[in-house]
């Protein structure tokens, strides 16, 4: 075991010494997920690294944590009130997949410092008012239903806004994969509310 670990240093070695500068090994540069992962001089590493998050990336976690947290509220009403079992179903699939999120979201902000809150609630795309969520929380059986489809519809769209937006502005890999799967899995669910709306 211990013959092989010398060849595989002394063939890094002579890459080395064929691809860069005297006395300085080659850098695996960090790429995006499914990158390439370039080897670069040292000299070129500089410009390669990836820039820390900006205030585009630490806004729309503080704001996708809300954002997400009402929708669980809304969700919770579910179990009790709706009368569509499909209805249940959703509610039930949009509380597991945004809970996790939730979690990653503030281990993000963890690693990078950046915790704190959104204060304007009002002013996120697709919110729902107190009013809105105390009608919702008085429904029952099929009005419930389609006030919970309308809501909900109206706030994955804000979802899918304000992932749209820092995938244009902001900087970390880490927050546009979690802007991505925002889209795709949102996107998605619309798709299905409105199809069962029209069943309603």
């Amino acid at each position: 075991m211990r013959s092989g670990v010398v060849v595989i240093v002394a063939a890094f070695a002579l890459l080395a010494g064929c691809t860069s500068e005297p006395g300085a090994a080659p850098v695996i540069a960090p790429d995006t997920p499914g990158g390439s992962a370039p080897t670069v001089a040292p000299s070129d590493v500089t410009g390669r690294i990836p820039p820390p998050p900006n205030d585009a990336d630490r806004e729309y976690v503080a704001m996708m944590i809300a954002h997400h947290e009402q929708a669980l509220a809304m969700t919770r009403f579910a179990p009790d009130r709706a009368q569509n079992e499909t209805v249940k179903g959703l509610a039930d699939r949009i509380r597991f997949s945004q809970e996790p999120e939730i979690g990653a979201m503030k281990q993000w902000q963890r690693t990078f410092n950046a915790i704190g809150t959104h204060g304007d609630h009002g002013s996120m795309p697709g919110m729902a008012t107190q009013d809105q969520l105390n009608a919702l929380g008085a429904a029952r059986g099929k009005d419930f239903d389609r006030m919970f489809l309308e809501l909900m519809i109206k706030h994955h769209e804000g979802a899918i806004k304000m992932a749209t937006d820092v995938r244009g502005a902001g900087t970390n890999v880490q927050v546009e994969e979690m802007a991505d799967d925002v889209v795709a899995t949102q996107d998605d669910e619309i798709k299905r509310m409105k199809k069962l709306l029209t069943e309603l």
